[in-house]
């Protein structure tokens, strides 16, 4: 257990910060699981629409630190070739 009162406060800094990025996180997974069911489901406009919603969400983990840049930019450019496919 911590001593120094700065120690304790970084513990309680920690636990509070993992709250969030688990919160954020989640979001994240589940706007991508969102535009991967739509693609399986073969609906090319609602694929579309909740792409539109998921890009802002995984640029801004990984803006944050939650994903890693390359990452995020690496689903989001599958993600998109996924949703140009079918339409074509």
């Amino acid at each position: 257990m911590a001593h120094h009162a700065s120690a304790k406060k970084r513990i309680r800094q920690t636990a509070r910060r993992t709250q969030v990025n688990r919160t954020r996180l989640s979001a994240v997974r589940t706007s991508i699981r969102k535009v991967e069911m739509a693609i399986a489901g073969g609906d090319a406009a609602a694929a579309q629409e909740a792409f539109k919603s998921a890009q802002p969400l995984v640029m801004r983990g990984a803006q944050k630190g939650i994903l890693h840049a390359n990452m995020a930019s690496r689903k989001l450019s599958r993600l998109v070739k996924q949703i140009k496919g079918m339409s074509a």
